[in-house]
């Protein structure tokens, strides 16, 4: 008797082995339109694409971040690489849905809220989930989530959690960097406040261009990490203003009041200060630049 199985063998019944693997067919069934614009199923096919590369962020970091607890900066660093990369589609896919006018967009937004409610991918909880993880810490966006209780408490549970700053400023500190011991004491659920004392860490690490290499390169890729987030939000504002206009769309707010402030929410934010001074690492304030001149 032969026992050697062959590869349709393990295929679910009816499918190939590929679409049992990718579930294909429950994929291509998840578009469902609800207005009769042609474009709409472009415009569902970028938001879930979007969707399911921000899950793929948070199950990275949440890779990362135990990587960094077991100080394995070198496994950790790996991981958060792929973060950056998986911006790069999240930036791409815009294109898709550049085409759109005002006549375009309403035509379809209007047909969505009249059959599931107004709302907007900044209030998805997987992109709230991920904006947590990246220390942007808001409590008042849970409240959004209250006819999800499950995803909610998946929410209420992360806001309270460390997030990769966090466990990256743990790991300096386990490694011998003066992080102070109020950054881990304070309340995670509460917005991050920057001290002077993390950019002085981070003003430390690139003191010396050949020392400490791989915690620059672990800050590079933080900064990759923090400018790729940013992008996606900067998109997504010229979007609005593009198809929306300064008219009222996010909860009776104008749509750009209430996007502009959020390409404020930077994460890691002592890493962006201590700029201001690395390169000159004994100044107590910031570097002139050479080419500056008094007339």
């Amino acid at each position: 008797m032969n026992d050697t199985l062959h590869p349709h063998e393990n295929a679910s019944k009816g499918q190939t082995p590929y679409s049992a693997w990718i579930q294909t067919d429950v994929l291509h069934s998840l578009q469902r339109t609800v207005s009769d614009h042609p474009g709409e199923h472009a415009w569902i096919v970028h938001v879930q694409v979007s969707e399911l590369y921000w899950m793929l962020i948070i199950k990275e970091i949440q890779t990362a971040q135990a990587c960094l607890r077991d100080d394995n900066l070198a496994q950790a660093q790996r991981t958060l690489l792929r973060v950056v990369a998986h911006h790069a589609p999240l930036d791409a896919i815009w294109r898709s849905i550049a085409w759109m006018t005002p006549n375009d967009l309403l035509a379809i937004l209007s047909r969505a809220a009249a059959t599931h409610g107004k709302d907007t991918a900044l209030q998805g909880w997987t992109y709230r989930h991920m904006a947590y993880l990246l220390g942007i810490k808001q409590a008042e966006h849970l409240q959004h989530f209250a006819p999800q209780p499950d995803r909610w408490a998946q929410l209420d549970k992360a806001l309270g959690q460390p997030s990769l700053y966090d466990d990256v400023l743990a790991h300096l500190a386990r490694i011998g960097m003066n992080v102070p011991g109020e950054v881990f004491a304070r309340d995670l659920r509460a917005p991050y406040r920057p001290r002077k004392e993390i950019e002085q860490v981070w003003r430390d690490i690139y003191a010396e261009p050949a020392a400490r290499l791989e915690l620059q390169q672990l800050g590079e890729t933080l900064a990759d990490i923090a400018e790729g987030f940013t992008l996606w939000k900067f998109r997504h504002l010229m979007a609005t203003r593009r198809t929306f206009g300064a008219r009222p769309a996010y909860f009776g707010t104008e749509g750009l009041a209430w996007l502009a402030p959020t390409l404020d929410e930077i994460p890691f934010p002592e890493l962006w200060s201590a700029r201001t001074f690395i390169g000159d690492p004994k100044a107590a304030s910031p570097a002139v630049c050479p080419h500056m001149h008094k007339r």
